[in-house]
């Protein structure tokens, strides 16, 4: 497994690593005996980097990482995310970066993990009315206390990391970024690399779309995030899906599974990306690992990225309701 840095100074971690909010049934149902393959499964390919977040199944997703770390011992590198928050009589989530929220949440989540430290802690969404110099200081506060390694902002503007930057050493900042969402290469992942910052590219398979295997929203779960996403709305979804077509045949001429091939485009970026897709599947899971033994020239990140058509992908990326705390120059 190739190994990047997770920051200037942070630990290395697989190029790709694995993200859990598929863990906690929020892209299907899964079981806890599947889940402990999965991340078995995953050590046994080098993968040392798991991104959670408090609200993946109202802290499912870390307990049952808690309990795979306690029966196997593994060493990873864990991240955890807070600042989303819940509010189980009205079904409302609201943003809350205030200290008193942000240190009970990060204890919170220690304890389902049965750690004393997360190597990595995001504020999961920013609060626009709280400055972000005072919400990294916070977190500058728990690192100084040994609770985390290093400090991440999701979801935020180049203008917020340069801010957050002046403050204190940030790590990594993560956003969507794959060959159907693109809008990083503007600004962020430059950024990021100037500040010497590591992105984390979550969904770089476009939420199963870049997979090449067949999707339909119909038979969505009532939990599944796609259900309300504009993209797989249609008439969207058919353009996307045709779309599609021609990537998944570039992948067969060139003998890689389509996944790997897109995983791999998203790596090839630059040395600071680092992907964690998700999955539910042992086979996916091997798969999306495959992307990291490709080597992908500029002239073939341009041929894979040239079969999609202008104004692809059709749809925004995020429904009206799943756009809380995104900063608008993050959401492309």
């Amino acid at each position: 497994m190739e190994m990047r840095r997770l920051g200037a100074f942070g630990p290395l971690v697989s190029s790709v690593s694995l993200g859990a909010m598929s863990l906690s049934g929020m892209y299907g149902a899964t079981t806890e005996s599947e889940t402990m393959r999965l991340l078995s499964r995953s050590v046994e390919l080098g993968i040392n980097h798991i991104d959670l977040a408090d609200i993946f199944g109202m802290g499912l997703g870390e307990e049952l990482i808690g309990r795979f770390l306690a029966q196997s011992r593994a060493r990873l590198v864990l991240a955890t995310k807070a600042g989303v928050r819940f509010v189980p009589a009205t079904g409302e989530r609201r943003i809350d970066n205030s200290p008193a929220y942000l240190r009970a949440a990060l204890e919170k989540s220690l304890k389902r993990l049965g750690r004393d430290h997360v190597e990595l802690f995001y504020v999961h969404r920013r609060d626009g009315e709280r400055p972000i110099e005072d919400v990294v200081a916070t977190l500058a506060d728990l690192k100084r206390e040994g609770k985390i390694g290093g400090i991440g902002l999701s979801e935020v503007s180049p203008e917020t990391l340069r801010r957050a930057s002046r403050v204190t050493r940030i790590s990594a900042v993560q956003s969507e970024y794959s060959l159907w969402t693109r809008g990083v290469e503007a600004e962020m992942l430059a950024t990021c690399r100037d500040l010497g910052v590591a992105f984390i590219a979550f969904s770089p398979l476009g939420r199963g779309m870049l997979t090449g295997g067949p999707i339909d929203p119909a038979t969505f779960g009532r939990g599944d995030f796609r259900r309300a996403n504009p993209r797989f709305q249609e008439p969207a979804f058919g353009q996307n899906r045709t779309a599609i077509d021609a990537f998944v045949a570039l992948a067969a001429k060139r003998g890689v599974p389509p996944s790997a091939l897109a995983i791999a485009w998203v790596l090839a970026a630059d040395r600071h990306v680092i992907a964690i897709p998700g999955t539910r599947s042992v086979e996916h899971l091997e798969i999306d690992a495959l992307a990291a033994t490709l080597r992908m020239s500029a002239a073939d990140r341009a041929e894979i990225a040239a079969v999609f058509p202008d104004g692809f992908p059709w749809g925004e990326r995020y429904a009206e309701g799943q756009l809380l705390g995104v900063e608008p120059s993050s959401n492309l």
